[in-house]
């Protein structure tokens, strides 16, 4: 079928248009998702003590479909039957659950949480440039891509330079972790540009999150049984199974109902910046608790990306522009 020129396409009103700015209670919101997914880098790494990978993933997003389930039955939502709907929710499954989380936690076994956190931070980059492709109303800027740009020499502060890249072999599998946490980044970013869609189809954001988390169950629990996974709860520990159980009803289920709806009310890249701030929980987490090494270089980085975070947004910028105007 031959897309619709600009010339053909119906024009909008301005009320049928997405509100895509940032307001106090978006921002609160954000703040919220940031200290929950910081807390599921923490949480990742407790859990690792006593299971796999595969294990603490598919136990993550079961949970969370239950808990996102029992709260669409008490509402008494029915399901949408269109099958462009669950044809993105099988994908959105795959790629904003089942994907990430398993290569995050995955890689989470060579580098610790606070790296894990920071990496992922890269997210905002690859969603700018996959929203402004592939989305209307969020066209490349340059102030966006320099925000992006001065986050990402951040991230590269705080990882330092030296141990982006090694031929190290003795280092291989920490470094095939960092690339492992940075595909779980573009995921997010793919993930969060094609669920736009969903505002399209006006599905109310907690009907997005339980089917979503419910395919991911889907995918994961082949390998989940292949792995052996069953046989891990012979051993049970108290503080790795309340680990689960956090990632899967508060870094899950609560934060994917707020995801959606910063997603639908702020747009893509909007909704990236949380990977900015989510590296400040964890590494406090991982300092705090796991006494993972703060570095003085951490606190130049997060400067940066405070600077790339206010830069994308723009509110900043344009005030300072109309104080120099006036």
């Amino acid at each position: 079928m031959k897309k619709p020129s600009g010339r053909d396409k119906p024009k909008q009103h301005a009320s049928d248009q997405p509100a895509l700015s940032m307001g106090a209670k978006e921002w609160l919101m954000l703040v919220g998702l940031s200290l929950v997914w910081g807390g599921s880098f923490f949480f990742n790494e407790l859990a690792l003590v006593d299971y796999t990978p595969v294990t603490i993933v598919w136990l993550r997003v079961t949970i969370a479909a239950v808990c996102l389930w029992a709260l669409l039955l008490f509402k008494g939502v029915s399901l949408p039957r269109s099958k462009k709907f669950w044809f993105s929710i099988v994908l959105m499954g795959l790629f904003n659950s089942a994907l990430p989380f398993s290569l995050i936690v995955w890689g989470q076994q060579e580098i610790s949480s606070g790296l894990a956190s920071i990496l992922n931070a890269t997210m905002p980059l690859f969603t700018v440039i996959v929203a402004g492709l592939f989305l209307a109303d969020e066209r490349l800027a340059l102030t966006k891509l320099l925000g992006v740009f001065i986050g990402l020499g951040g991230v590269i502060v705080i990882i330092g330079p030296s141990n982006i890249v090694t031929t190290n072999i003795e280092t291989a599998d920490t470094e095939l972790a960092k690339f492992a946490v940075l595909g779980a980044a573009i995921c997010y970013a793919c993930a969060s540009v094609f669920g736009r869609r969903f505002q399209a189809m006006n599905i109310p954001p907690l009907l997005t999150a339980a089917p979503q988390v419910t395919l991911a169950s889907v995918w994961l629990l082949p390998v989940f049984i292949m792995n052996d996974g069953p046989n891990e709860f012979v051993t049970f520990n108290m503080v790795s199974m309340l680990s689960v159980l956090s990632l899967g009803v508060v870094c899950t289920a609560f934060a994917y109902v707020c995801y959606f709806k910063i997603l639908a009310s702020s747009g893509a890249t909007n909704i990236s910046l949380v990977t900015f701030l989510v590296p400040v929980s964890a590494i406090f987490l991982g300092w705090l608790i796991l006494g993972e090494q703060v570095q003085v270089t951490y606190y130049l980085g997060m400067l940066c990306i405070a600077v790339g975070l206010a830069a994308i947004d723009g509110r900043i910028l344009s005030r300072l522009r109309a104080q120099i105007q006036n």
